[in-house]
């Protein structure tokens, strides 16, 4: 597995595509900075995205939205399954089911 890295700044990520959309080479920018030239790449690829000039991938407002709600349906499905667990219990509870495996 890779070694991970902090986020670099969004400020750095935009200058570095300025500079490979002005005619800089992502190998020559990965030697003078610090990120990969592969990571430049991607950063440029996304920039392209969110541009409207690349339509194969995500724009980022996508990503994120996709993000969301990924989590707010993980979120809901830990509520049904609270609540069917409630459900089953009060009823076994209040003796309206039997407590035993149904025969369906």
């Amino acid at each position: 597995m890779g070694k991970t890295h902090p986020a670099y700044p969004p400020e750095l990520r935009r200058r570095l595509v300025e500079l490979v959309h002005a005619g800089g080479d992502p190998a020559d920018l990965a030697r003078e900075f610090e990120p990969s030239a592969q990571a430049i790449r991607n950063w440029v690829r996304q920039a392209e995205r969110d541009g409207g000039a690349r339509s194969d991938g995500l724009t980022s407002t996508e990503r994120e939205e996709l993000s969301r709600l990924r989590r707010e349906v993980r979120q809901l499905r830990q509520e049904r399954d609270i609540l069917s667990k409630a459900a089953a219990w009060f009823a076994r509870e209040t003796g309206t089911i039997p407590s035993g495996p149904s025969g369906s």
